[in-house]
């Protein structure tokens, strides 16, 4: 059974569309989730994996005198947790080198978006699809990449398309894509253990 750890900063809903692959879906018999980690005591995707009996840590930055200490915390919980699969689920911070270099080829992350376009630094959330109405585009969607040491530059494991129409708001299109993201990143997922981690 491959581990999967979950990096998180808010909701996690992406998260939870995971574990639920995991339990009924398409990783069934194939991963488990045994670990989510967050760098915000508030967020919610903590109380997601209390309620799903998974093991759960808060590690927040302002608590380390710099980066380096918060990434090596961090990189110590996934060791411990014997994790497989990093799994980025709305994680607000660019993972730290150290991470990368253990888990190189094993970190995902969900954009939402058709990268390259409508990536890096400031464009997550709203500010995405803000972005793609802005610039009257007819086509958003998801990608799933590979997480590296700079944002939304990963190597491609999976794109999903989304119609875009003009009377479409961002908060339409962000609805259009949530609906994608729980569906592509369990893909992208199982793709990557057939693929990469089995045999």
């Amino acid at each position: 059974m491959i581990r999967i750890a979950i990096l998180a900063s808010g909701g996690g809903s992406n998260m939870q569309a995971i574990v639920d692959a995991c339990k009924t879906g398409i990783l069934k018999d194939l991963a488990e989730v045994i670990l989510t980690v967050s760098n915000n005591a508030s967020a919610f995707v903590l109380e997601r994996a209390k309620n799903e009996n998974i093991n759960s840590v808060c590690i927040e930055r302002k608590n380390f005198k710099d980066e380096e200490f918060f990434n090596k915390k961090i990189l110590t919980e996934l060791k411990s947790a014997e994790t497989d699969i990093v799994c980025l689920a709305g994680y607000m911070r660019i993972v730290g080198q150290g991470i990368v270099d253990e888990y190189k080829d094993r970190i995902l992350n969900i954009h939402p978006a058709l990268l390259p376009k409508f990536g890096g630094k400031g464009m997550y959330g709203h500010f995405v699809h803000e972005a793609v109405v802005k610039a009257g585009e007819t086509k958003s969607g998801v990608t799933v990449h590979f997480a590296n040491e700079k944002y939304d530059s990963g190597k491609i494991i999976m794109q999903k398309e989304i119609e875009v129409s003009k009377i479409d708001t961002p908060e339409d299109v962000a609805k259009k894509v949530l609906k994608v993201e729980y569906r592509i990143y369990p893909q992208a997922i199982k793709k990557i253990i057939e693929e990469n981690l089995r045999g």
